[in-house]
């Protein structure tokens, strides 16, 4: 019998990657992105290359109830892979930032992936079967000045992942979050208008590299997936530094990146 996965932000980036891989792995999928133009052409090239099934739904993912709507959308098809991809950033001090795009953006890293993963789950656990990828990021790891609402949101999408995955070991269900450092994508351009392209381009890794690592880490049920050994150690660091510290270093790094 044929699978079925479901995947945000999937018309892009990483979420592309991982879709391709899924394709060749010959899953029914289930593309959600906000750009229908982008979907389109994505499901021309799946259908064309891999001849699996494609449904495409064109979402805003940080509308309210837009987790339901989906699953509605979807006829509450069984899931048997739901990889939260959906994402973006926003550069700058807390009290000068636009608060409609932060108000978007916890929509979509928290309430909307929280809900999804939640609708998808009861019928993966009724199962006893089901894989779950959420994308959290190196960032989770410590407090983020500059992006404080990005590395938050991250930082819940780590332990919320890591929670469920707890809760959910002897349910035939498993649950990854993935870590990602640096990455050459898209997500460069969302974070800054003044910033199109990162200052800082040691320790770069390439989207399909990523989505590769995270792929094998989800088949392998890993709740934690860090791609990279520098990436691991930086990870690390702030159960050494001071949390004071740590955010200081990350404050530097974001102005380095992106200034002028």
């Amino acid at each position: 019998m044929t699978k079925t996965a479901l995947i945000t932000g999937a018309a892009s980036g990483l979420g592309y990657e991982l879709t391709l891989l899924l394709a060749k792995d010959a899953y029914k999928l289930i593309l959600v992105d906000i750009n229908a133009d982008s979907l389109a052409k994505v499901k021309t090239e799946l259908e064309r290359d891999f001849k699996v099934e494609v449904i495409t739904l064109a979402k805003d993912l940080s509308l309210p109830n837009i987790a339901q709507e989906i699953m509605d959308d979807i006829h509450n098809t069984p899931i048997d892979v739901l990889v939260n991809n959906a994402g973006f950033g926003l550069f700058g001090n807390f009290y000068e930032t636009n608060w409609q795009r932060e108000s978007a953006m916890l929509h979509v890293h928290v309430m909307t992936t929280t809900h999804l993963t939640k609708l998808v789950l009861k019928g993966m656990v009724a199962r006893n079967s089901g894989k779950i990828l959420n994308m959290s990021s190196l960032a989770a790891f410590q407090p983020g000045p500059l992006m404080s609402i990005y590395y938050a949101s991250k930082g819940y999408m780590l332990s919320f992942s890591e929670a469920i995955a707890c809760e959910l070991k002897d349910k035939g269900v498993t649950v990854t979050a993935l870590c990602p450092g640096p990455t050459k994508t898209a997500f460069q351009e969302t974070v800054s208008e003044n910033a199109k392209e990162n200052k800082i381009t040691f320790n770069m890794a390439s989207a399909k590299e990523v989505a590769a690592y995270g792929y094998k880490s989800m088949l392998k049920g890993k709740p934690v997936a860090i791609p990279g050994v520098f990436n691991k150690f930086l990870a690390s660091l702030p159960r050494i530094l001071p949390r004071k510290v740590a955010a200081s270093i990350v404050r530097k790094i974001q102005e380095k990146n992106r200034e002028d």
